[in-house]
């Protein structure tokens, strides 16, 4: 079986959890173009590689970010969101 470690209640199996997509930097909306908001909404890096994603332990509705190797599925690491922390950028290959 499957584990995922939920920051807040530790390791579960794997179909406790809800995948909420990636975690991006979102322009502004009151001041982005048309073209930036709907590069933000519409499209997606589908490099593989380590990615930050959000994820929520559905029974407790704890949501948090995990890092994620696409390539592999490997979860490498859980933690709660922190406010105001920086994002590193994805660069298309």
């Amino acid at each position: 079986m499957k584990l995922m470690t939920c920051p807040i209640n530790g390791p579960r199996a794997i179909s406790e959890f809800a995948y909420g997509g990636e975690l991006r930097e979102m322009p502004n909306p009151a001041t982005a173009s048309d073209e930036a908001w709907a590069d933000y909404v519409f499209n997606r890096s589908g490099v593989a590689g380590v990615k930050k994603e959000w994820w929520c332990h559905t029974p407790s509705g704890v949501w948090f970010i995990a890092e994620r190797d696409t390539a592999t599925d490997a979860i490498l690491r859980t933690s709660l969101y922190r406010s105001g922390a920086v994002l590193r950028r994805e660069r298309a290959a």
